[in-house]
């Protein structure tokens, strides 16, 4: 399994993010700096699918749905110099409008959707899932598109993941957050 390449061992703020090129995406966790891989023909298709059945789903509901790259700023200050992560999730959904500027999502949203790639393994399941619960991010998907599966983990009362739901291609998968939306995985996975 390799890993995404680091840009230095140096620790980075969203302001120094904001100078570096758009020929490379980055990501930031705790000022860390990763570079984010182009994606692969099987993980576009898996997400553009996520993507259209989400899509479909929020038509005429207020939360907004958005596809990498979409910047998340995960908050303490809404001051660049103090702004340490800085994530492109696959799939990105908010319902608050308030936390919607320009430059993407400044604060939590209400679902994240990572599609792993070789490159992504430790980043999505260790990093940015403790991230995620660290930020308040109430549902969590992990998408592996070569086992067909997905783990949802959800924001518990105590503010922490528990056990995740595990779905395979031939299940449906329901969301806890929106309890009305139902996945078709063997259309995501087909």
């Amino acid at each position: 399994m390799s890993l995404p390449v680091q840009k230095s061992n140096s620790r980075y703020t969203y302001a120094d993010y904001l100078t570096w090129t758009e020929d490379e995406r980055w990501e930031l966790l705790d000022g860390v700096a990763f570079n984010i891989a182009a994606p692969s023909r099987r993980h576009q298709e898996v997400s553009g699918e996520l993507f259209y059945q989400i899509r479909g789903y929020l038509a005429d509901k207020p939360c907004k749905v958005y596809s990498a790259p979409f910047e998340v700023r995960f908050n303490e200050s809404k001051e660049e110099e103090q702004i340490r992560n800085v994530v492109q999730p696959d799939i990105t959904v908010v319902c608050d409008k308030s936390k919607l500027d320009d430059k993407g999502c400044l604060g939590s949203p209400d679902l994240i959707i990572e599609v792993i790639s070789p490159t992504s393994i430790s980043l999505d399941y260790v990093k940015k899932l403790a991230l995620y619960e660290k930020y308040g991010v109430k549902e969590y998907w992990i998408v592996h598109p070569i086992d067909n599966t997905v783990m949802v983990f959800i924001l518990g009362e105590d503010y922490q993941y528990g056990k995740p739901g595990i779905y395979t291609e031939d299940t449906r998968l329901k969301s806890r957050l929106f309890v009305d939306l139902t996945i078709d995985l063997k259309q995501v996975f087909g």
